[in-house]
């Protein structure tokens, strides 16, 4: 069965092109396709014929938020299960297989990886469903427990953070995507909840791993710091 890719760039083609890359060397057991939307313009070159997989790239006029560059990605897919994945995530094994083996159990709708830092530190990409005393919390105390234990399980968890969530194609579509209300952030921990209003789980496969990257510019930028405001508020 197909895997549909859904990777947005915000000017980041030397991270996809890792990604590619990563892509090629390790998932050579799967069928799948990539697509990529360049959300700002910028240049992307590479041959296709480098790759076994095909990329389609999509460019946008104007930039889109998260959730609206994921549904176009999706209403153009042909494959089985719909991934979505940040560019500035790497891995050396490819995380395809253990995050479809959680879907022998039916009632699991969204299937995520153990996140990783660069130097190996685990990051908190599972987590419980946020409140309003837990939101303050972690603006005054500027630290985060974990959620939840990364012991090499699948575990049923609130959410997952969106750098990489794999979903069966009929329940993104039973979803109706993300909520493109929201222009950036809180668009996973809101796919999460409505899938759990909708009777089903999110599996953390934390046998599985990848690896980000993340370049954090947004902490630096007001417009950033508006939006994340704006979404906890709608969320």
């Amino acid at each position: 069965m197909m895997i549909t890719v859904s990777v947005v760039s915000h000017g980041q083609w030397p991270l996809v092109a890792k990604l590619l890359e990563d892509f090629q060397s390790s998932c050579a057991d799967f069928a799948f396709e990539l697509i990529l939307t360049l959300n700002i313009p910028e240049l992307a070159v590479f041959d296709a014929a480098d790759y076994d997989f095909p990329v389609q790239i999509i460019r946008n006029l104007k930039p889109k938020g998260f959730g609206a560059n994921h549904n176009t990605a999706f209403a153009q897919s042909r494959g089985h299960y719909f991934c979505v994945m940040n560019p500035d995530i790497r891995f050396s094994a490819c995380p395809f297989g253990g995050l479809l083996a959680s879907f022998v159990d039916p009632s699991v709708g969204i299937a995520a990886p153990l996140v990783l830092g660069p130097t190996g530190q685990l990051e908190d990409s599972a987590r419980k469903f946020p409140t309003p005393k837990k939101i303050l919390g972690k603006l005054t105390s500027g630290s985060q427990q974990a959620d939840y234990p990364s012991d090499g399980q699948v575990r049923v968890v609130d959410w997952c953070a969106g750098m990489l969530l794999l979903f069966p194609k009929q329940v993104y579509a039973e979803l109706q995507g993300f909520d493109e209300r929201y222009f950036l952030y809180y668009e996973d921990v809101d796919i999460c909840a409505r899938l759990s209003l909708s009777q089903r789980q999110v599996a953390w496969c934390t046998q599985t791993q990848v690896v980000h990257h993340a370049q954090r510019t947004s902490h630096r930028q007001f417009k950033y710091t508006v939006w994340h405001i704006r979404s906890i508020a709608r969320f």
